[in-house]
C-alpha cells in the first residue's frame, strides 16, 4: 500500500522521493489519510486514485482466511453482549469488502461505515463527523457504550475524545511500537489481534 501510494504522488504530483515521502507523511499527520490531502489541496479525483491504489493491490496474493480471527468474532456475536458488530473504516467500500472477504470474515459484520471517496469533500477518522456517521449508521445513540479497534494513534485518541466507550490501539508492526505516543492510559494497546478476547473479556 505504501509502495502504491508513494508511487502515485510521485507520478501524478511530478514528486521525486524525497519530496513524495514528505508530503504523504504530512497529509497522513494533518489529515489522517493520504487521499485526503489529495483530494483538498491538490484536486486529485479520488475514485481514480483508488483505481491504481487501493484496488490495484494483489491482495489475493497476500491475505489469506484467518480462522482464528474469524473465530474469536464468532464467540463475540454469540455471547449476546454485542448489538452489532461493526466495519469501521478509511478505505473507500469495496477495498473494505474485498479484505474481509479474504479473510474470511465477510459474513460476520452487520454494516459498514466507509469513506466514501465519490462524495466531496471526503469524511474519514480522524475527523468527528465520520464518527459521529458511524454511530448513526450502526445505531448506537450514546458512544459510550461504543468499543473502538483501530491501529491509528490520530484514531484512537479522537475516539477517545469523542467520548467512545473502550478504546483500543492495535499495534502491528515493531517499529509502530517505538512510534507509539499514547499518553492516554484509558487507550488499551494491544499487540496481537486476538488478545481482544484478553482486554474485553465482559464481552465475551
Amino acid at each position: 500500500m505504501q509502495l502504491y501510494i508513494h508511487r502515485f504522488f510521485k507520478k501524478n504530483l511530478g514528486l521525486n522521493d524525497e519530496e513524495a515521502h514528505e508530503l504523504h507523511l504530512k497529509y497522513y499527520r494533518e489529515y489522517g489519510l493520504a487521499i485526503e490531502g489529495l483530494v483538498r489541496l491538490n484536486k486529485i479525483n479520488a475514485l481514480e486514485y483508488n483505481k491504481v491504489v487501493d484496488d490495484a493491490l494483489p491482495l489475493d496474493e497476500i491475505l489469506v482466511p484467518n480462522p482464528n480471527l474469524r473465530l474469536m468474532l464468532q464467540r463475540l456475536k454469540k455471547s449476546g453482549k454485542v448489538d452489532r458488530l461493526w466495519l469501521f473504516t478509511n478505505a473507500y467500500k469495496n477495498h473494505a469488502l474485498r479484505v474481509i472477504r479474504l479473510l474470511g470474515l465477510g459474513d460476520l459484520f452487520d454494516g459498514i461505515t466507509f469513506c466514501d471517496y465519490a462524495h466531496f469533500p471526503l469524511t474519514c477518522k480522524p475527523m468527528k463527523g465520520s464518527f459521529d456517521l458511524a454511530l448513526k449508521q450502526a445505531g448506537v445513540s450514546d458512544p459510550n457504550n461504543a468499543v473502538f479497534v483501530d491501529d491509528s494513534g490520530l484514531n484512537v485518541k479522537a475516539a477517545k475524545n469523542f467520548g467512545w466507550g473502550k478504546v483500543i490501539q492495535y499495534i502491528e508492526l515493531e517499529e509502530d511500537i517505538h512510534n507509539l505516543k499514547n499518553d492516554d492510559e484509558d487507550i488499551v494497546v494491544i499487540r496481537d489481534i486476538l488478545d481482544i478476547e484478553k482486554v474485553c473479556p465482559e464481552l465475551f
